[in-house]
């Protein structure tokens, strides 16, 4: 059994979205977190993991999207949560790369995403992209200021110290499909290295499709080509990945059920 802790289902068609799922339960992916990106699109989450038991939703504003509207308050995102199936809170973080919105925007609602969670202690999903002192900060002083909160380090490709960082303080780290790709050396020495039980998996598709599908879109089955990656590094079988990183994922998202 594998767990695709980090994917995007609605944004695939109606017309495709059956033959997704069904792919992925015959590679062995039994569960699905689909990921909010925006206020409006939270109604899509609940309704695909309303129609398949085997996925779960989160919610959030996503740091590219956080200039599109006013930033949610804390009320608001917590209310978005109200949802049996709704295990998360995200993705929400940093990014400077793109930095498609002010970076203060950005920051306050990473802020606002932290405080739901604290709020409802519900996983915060962390979208990290060349912005990794800022995020540790903000990490540290909502933490301090508001007490402890569980986090996913999504996709990671960043640097060692966040990694260890966010798994200094109780967190855990997701790899995708950029484990796979062959210049990502680095990044699989910090995969070799992490404790075993902070480690998950994902796709974060459709994009990020693994070696050697790179270049076409991604689903939830490829996730498998992760988990074959991540077992060589560690020195594992991969009947030993997936029992790693469903107990990591059901400890994380304990309520999904």
């Amino acid at each position: 059994m594998l767990v695709d802790s980090h994917c995007h289902l609605d944004y695939y068609t109606e017309e495709e979205i059956e033959a997704v799922i069904g792919r992925a339960l015959e590679a062995g992916v039994e569960r699905m977190v689909t990921i909010g990106v925006r206020v409006e699109q939270a109604a899509q989450v609940k309704a695909l993991a309303d129609r398949f038991p085997q996925v779960w939703g989160t919610v959030g504003v996503h740091p590219q999207n956080v200039g599109e509207a006013p930033i949610p308050t804390v009320e608001a995102l917590v209310a978005l949560t109200e949802h049996p199936r709704v295990i998360g809170i995200g993705e929400s973080g940093l990014d400077y790369f793109y930095d498609k919105a002010p970076r203060e925007v950005q920051q306050e609602s990473f802020r606002r995403h932290i405080r739901a969670s604290q709020r409802t202690g519900l996983p915060l999903v962390i979208h990290a992209r060349d912005a990794d002192d800022d995020i540790a900060a903000i990490l540290a002083e909502e933490r301090a200021a508001g007490g402890p909160f569980p986090a996913l380090l999504h996709c990671f490709s960043s640097t060692r110290a966040l990694a260890e960082a966010v798994v200094a303080e109780g967190g855990y780290v997701s790899l995708s499909g950029i484990l796979t790709f062959p210049k990502s050396e680095e990044l699989r020495a910090i995969a070799a290295d992490l404790p075993e039980d902070r480690l998950l998996v994902e796709t974060d598709s459709p994009y990020l499709a693994p070696a050697p599908l790179r270049g076409k879109r991604n689903e939830p089955a490829l996730v498998a080509h992760t988990a074959a990656v991540l077992a060589r590094v560690r020195g594992w079988d991969t009947a030993k990945v997936g029992e790693v990183t469903t107990q990591n994922f059901h400890r994380l998202f304990s309520q999904c059920v």
